[in-house]
């Protein structure tokens, strides 16, 4: 089987239409790309980012026993977007599939610490390696603030200690925390799919039976009194100021915590909600504006 890729590039405002115009046609996927370098804050749980200008590919089947039209399936694409710049090509299965892998590879973050993608070995067998499938969710170490939380847990003690991950996407923090020792790893997203990329990829680790996970409602429920010594929360600044109130009844007194997905521009903001409850021990920055803010609980 051959597949052929459909790529158009369009503005933000045309992405819901060409979607749906590419799964009319019979495309099997859809997939949307960053046609201009632009960075993205990294989404809420549940959010699609979008860039300002966007590649959509639609993904179409060729049967051995029956050629797809492309010049036909261009043309009629072109009465609906005439303007559009428009590009398709074949790829073979196997060279589809390696496309796809090819685009991850092990990343290091600090001595003896690895992501490692599920097909891969580990590049040092006897370092803390996570295991990922980066297809499950968002949250594949690549991304700053996500790195950022990775190497502050690597950077602190962990062992036999109580873990709170929120927000926690594939769960790669939580696992993450795990292997380094935790005793138990409380976790939660607002997505029902981050939930279930958390415990698959917390199985494929070998730390499920350490790990809660679960939406806000049952996660603090299960919780109820029981409180933290260390706490991460990699979402966004205007969620975090909102929730840091509550973020402080889940932890004890002098409990370590790290929050990520802030700019520059915001950490002010955000470390003056935190310092009525935390004090502002470090704030760590990557990729030139991707800040983490970490430090410890007030001791009351």
């Amino acid at each position: 089987m051959k597949w052929l890729q459909i790529h158009i590039t369009v503005e933000q405002a045309q992405v819901d239409f060409t979607e749906t115009l590419l799964e009319s046609l019979g495309a099997v996927s859809v997939t949307l790309d960053d046609a201009e370098n632009q960075d993205l804050l990294e989404p809420l749980p549940g959010e699609t980012p979008l860039w300002n200008k966007v590649i959509v590919t639609g993904i179409y089947a060729q049967e051995d026993d029956e050629e797809i039209d492309v010049a036909a399936l261009e043309t009629f694409i072109r009465t609906q977007l005439p303007t559009e710049p428009m590009r398709s090509e074949f790829m073979e299965d196997q060279e589809w599939e390696r496309t796809w892998m090819d685009a991850y590879e092990p990343i290091q973050i600090g001595e003896k610490y690895w992501i490692v993608p599920e097909w891969m070995e580990p590049p040092e067998a006897d370092a803390v390696n996570i295991k990922l499938d980066p297809g499950l969710a968002f949250g594949t170490g690549n991304h700053a603030s996500t790195f950022l939380c990775l190497q502050w847990l690597g950077q602190t003690d962990v062992k036999d200690k109580i873990v709170i991950d929120y927000g926690c996407g594939s769960g790669i923090l939580a696992v993450a925390a795990l292997l380094l020792g935790a005793k138990k790893v409380y976790a939660t997203d607002i997505d029902p799919q981050a939930v279930l990329a958390t415990q698959q990829n917390a199985e494929l680790n070998g730390v499920l039976d350490n790990l809660y996970v679960g939406l806000p409602d049952e996660f603090y429920e299960t919780l109820k009194d029981q409180k933290a010594d260390v706490f991460v929360a990699n979402i966004l600044a205007g969620p975090l100021m909102m929730l840091a109130p509550q973020f402080a009844t889940l932890v004890k007194p002098e409990s370590e915590f790290a929050l990520a997905g802030v700019i520059q521009e915001q950490v002010e903001e955000v470390s003056s909600v935190y310092s009525e409850f935390f004090d502002i021990l470090q704030v760590e920055t990557r990729d030139e504006y991707w800040c983490r803010i970490s430090g410890k609980r007030h001791s009351f």
